[in-house]
């Protein structure tokens, strides 16, 4: 089930969406299950 404001990542194409309605079911393009796409760390404010 995707998750409310989480970005998903296609891995064969490069596809990115952004959940903006939580609901059952999963997200899926080219075939595949898409994956959550990683946080990237903000860089420290030093």
């Amino acid at each position: 089930m995707p998750t409310l404001g989480k970005r998903y990542l296609c891995e064969k194409c490069g596809t990115e969406v952004l959940c903006n309605k939580q609901g059952d079911g999963k997200l899926e393009c080219c075939d595949t299950e898409m994956k959550l796409k990683e946080v990237k760390p903000l860089p420290s404010s030093d």
